[in-house]
């Protein structure tokens, strides 16, 4: 008897454990839900963070998820621009584009990774101050290309690119925060 009493505990407990799954991907649903409301691209922090997986279920881990989105946008954007360095006709585009590079190199190399690292030992406010200056690089970055006055295809994509970083710097200072105030 003792035997037939474990077989059917053990299809209770799988059930059991399967229940509880479902409510563990909820947690984290809400988690990515409460975060990318306090930030100030709702939509942009979603669709960065929801397709991750596993899925970050912490806010720490959510944060590290936006740094890594960062990265990985700033790290593509750096790609393209150095791609279009090598087409440029126009010396002046060339000159924005190189400039664009110079800015960009150090924020990807270092920079962002070693503000991730600063997060995992729990030094969000360095983290922002990171994010903050690679924002301010993108900035700059744009001004360039906007003084050059080109209005071509691939300024326009740079420019498209370089606003979809800061505005996931913008997240990702904005998680940073929600972190550093208990959220």
């Amino acid at each position: 008897m003792k035997r037939s009493s474990t077989v059917t505990s053990l299809p209770c407990l799988s059930l059991f454990l399967l229940l509880l799954l479902p409510s563990e991907v909820q947690s984290s649903d809400d988690l990515i839900d409460k975060i990318c409301q306090a930030t100030p691209f709702c939509d942009l922090c979603e669709a960065s963070l929801r397709p991750l997986s596993p899925s970050p279920s912490d806010p720490k881990s959510l944060a590290a998820a936006m740094a890594s989105v960062v990265l990985g946008n700033m790290t593509d954007t750096l790609g393209y621009i150095q791609s279009l360095i090598k087409h440029a006709r126009d010396p002046a585009a060339e000159r924005a584009l190189a400039q664009c590079a110079e800015l960009y190199r150090p924020v990807v190399k270092f920079n962002i990774p070693q503000a991730m690292e600063a997060m995992q030992g729990g030094k969000f406010g360095f983290a922002i101050y990171v994010l903050g200056d690679a924002e301010k690089q993108t900035d700059s970055c744009q001004k360039g290309i906007t003084n050059t006055g080109a209005d071509d295809e691939s300024s326009v994509a740079v420019t498209a690119r370089n606003k979809l970083v800061k505005n996931l710097c913008d997240v990702a200072i904005s998680v940073l925060k929600s972190l550093m105030n208990g959220l």
